[in-house]
């Protein structure tokens, strides 16, 4: 171990921005750097027997195998436990791979698993086509109803899984209402704040028990990188981990890097995604073409109230109808000149997506209604660019529907 392995503890009191560009990296770095290095390695030597029997044996705390850690992976856990407010972070090499690698640890067959219908649809396909095949009983209820939820708990219920805000109408979630519900009859609840990031909600100081998040999205912020991640108390993270250590889904040390980098920024781009999305969603609602607008900063929305008392800010993501049929909302999408075609959210280029083309082209049109998907549903992903612009380019847009 080198004298640069110490790195300080974080003051609980430091603000977002503060421990975006701080948290969790070493201040005295090798060669005295300002930035963490990216250890490009895949293994990790040991001087002599004792190291490795003293690392067995946990007397020491250092990387082994590159699939097990990385000093690189370390310092993103770090600077997102710190943003957090949790113990530990455990870092995947995707979203989806932090949501199904956090099931298949913490689900045993014969447990029961309660999840939100408005929700990644991939999330939603890997609970169907897998986890009932390792004996895993699901109910699903719909978002923000509590007494719903009360009702679908069983005496083997063993998790609550749900995103806050919802994908993709946004819905926001009573974190504490649900906590007290849950933990009352012995089920943890874990939340998937993508949406959200530690910048607009921290779900832990709600009570929420494990947060997980595409780290692909707002925290890397720049389309270039997949990652996730799940951070709680180390009890429940630990297992996550060692499951991680067995499945493999570990992150490339240059994706680890450029996460790393871009969560320096996460609290000052959050201030325009936030600032974006509420002028894009008030200039929308009173478009004569726009039939209906979900955004949780808007008092229309169905959770604008919990939403208020939860949230910092209501993020950069819009989902709207156009009051037309899939050939003018084909029309809309392919007329706009500032935001990419293109799925995923949470960078500093907007993007923008039909969902019924993106993601449910498959489906029969008979279930993507039922699941909310119409001909004419729009979800834009602000950037950062001026919203003036943003708002200018949708006016131009319209006018093709």
């Amino acid at each position: 171990m080198s004298d640069f392995d110490d790195f300080p503890e974080e003051p609980s009191d430091r603000g977002n921005a503060t421990s975006s560009v701080h948290a969790g990296e070493l201040r005295q770095q090798e060669a005295n750097a300002i930035t963490t290095p990216i250890y490009q390695t895949s293994t990790f030597w040991f001087r002599n027997s004792k190291e490795v029997t003293d690392y067995q044996e946990g007397k020491s705390d250092r990387e082994e195998y590159g699939r097990y850690g990385n000093p690189t992976w370390a310092a993103v856990e770090r600077k997102i436990s710190a943003l957090e407010g949790g113990e530990e972070t455990v870092l995947f090499a995707s979203g989806m791979c932090a949501a199904t690698t956090t099931f298949m640890a913490l689900l045993d067959d014969g447990d029961h698993l309660i999840v939100t219908s408005d929700c990644y649809r991939r999330t939603r396909q890997f609970i169907e086509q897998f986890l009932s095949r390792m004996g895993v009983e699901t109910t699903v209820i719909e978002p923000s109803n509590l007494e719903a939820f009360r009702e679908a708990i069983k005496p083997n219920t063993k998790l609550f899984f749900t995103e806050s805000p919802t994908n993709p109408y946004l819905r926001v979630i009573d974190v504490p209402a649900f906590v007290e519900v849950a933990h009352a009859k012995g089920v943890q609840v874990i939340m998937d704040s993508t949406f959200a990031t530690p910048v607009n909600h921290k779900a832990l100081s709600d009570g929420a028990d494990l947060v997980i998040h595409s780290a692909t999205k707002y925290l890397g912020g720049h389309n270039d990188l997949l990652a996730g991640t799940l951070t709680g108390p180390s009890e429940l993270v630990d297992p996550v981990r060692k499951a991680l250590g067995v499945l493999g889904g570990i992150i490339d040390s240059h994706a680890a890097w450029l996460l790393l980098r871009g969560i320096k920024t996460l609290d000052i781009r959050m201030e325009r995604h936030n600032a974006n999305g509420l002028a894009l969603a008030r200039y929308l609602e009173n478009h004569p073409k726009i039939g209906k607008v979900f955004y949780p900063g808007l008092p229309s929305h169905p959770d604008h109230e919990v939403a208020k008392r939860v949230m910092s800010g209501a993020g950069g993501v819009v989902t709207f109808e156009i009051d037309t049929d899939l050939a003018g909302a084909m029309r809309f999408i392919d007329a706009t000149t500032i935001p990419y075609q293109a799925p995923s959210l949470g960078g500093v280029e907007s993007l923008i997506e039909l969902p019924v083309t993106m993601s449910f082209w498959d489906k029969p049109k008979e279930e993507r209604l039922r699941l909310g998907i119409t001909d004419s549903l729009v979800r834009y992903a602000c950037g950062i660019e001026n919203a003036d612009d943003i708002i200018a380019d949708i006016e131009h847009a319209l006018e093709k529907v």
